[in-house]
């Protein structure tokens, strides 16, 4: 394994036996087939995680996604996130990713600021920023679809980028934004996401 961060290997040490349900383990399957298949055939793994607003679950996919792919040594994988359309990574989001463990720095300010997210000191970070799915990869790479919201499975009726798609749908956390409740819920869908995450890459067989 690869050395991740001190304080994010501490936060997925108090993640790692969370219980996740059946019926989330059910569609979390064909994900795990496909990546499964991309490595039997030594292949390079371009993820696209979309959500409408490419605000705050599909940022948290990414970030998770290329972590833990990173940390257990799956080859040529690389993690990016879009939306249907664009608008800010959401700060409540950065901060649930700041409370894990993660460094971040603010690279860019304005309506739409651009982060970097570090997740080990080996590893070049991660740039995080909104964007529209079609642009969140270099030209021309073929990518596997995972819509994490409804909302863009609906907008998304054919992505011709893509060589699979699959949905891993996560509620969204926007709904406590401006409550007490607000952190707790972000940490909540976050935590979510990394067990999930961490499920994913931990069933894969990598020889």
């Amino acid at each position: 394994m690869k050395t991740l961060l001190p304080k994010v290997t501490s936060y997925i040490e108090n993640i790692k036996n969370s219980e996740i349900p059946h019926e989330r383990i059910q569609a979390l399957q064909k994900p795990i087939s496909f990546l499964q298949e991309k490595l039997n055939k030594d292949e390079p793994i371009y993820l696209n995680f979309i959500c409408t607003h490419n605000s705050r679950r599909s940022q948290l996919c990414q970030v998770w996604a290329q972590t833990f792919g990173y940390h257990l040594g799956i080859k040529n994988l690389q993690a990016f996130s879009g939306g249907t359309e664009a608008t800010a990574f959401h700060p409540n989001a950065v901060r649930a990713l700041n409370d894990s463990g993660f460094r971040i720095i603010k690279e860019s300010g304005g309506e739409n600021p651009v982060y970097l997210i570090f997740f080990s000191e080996e590893s070049e970070p991660l740039k995080c920023y909104s964007k529209i799915y079609s642009e969140a990869l270099p030209h021309g790479k073929i990518f596997a679809a995972i819509l994490t919201c409804s909302d863009a499975e609906a907008n998304c009726p054919f992505i011709p980028e893509a060589e699979a798609r699959f949905s891993v749908k996560y509620e969204d956390p926007k709904k406590a934004d401006g409550t007490e409740l607000e952190r707790q819920t972000y940490s909540e869908r976050n935590g979510q996401i990394a067990s999930e995450m961490l499920y994913i890459f931990s069933q894969l067989k990598t020889c």
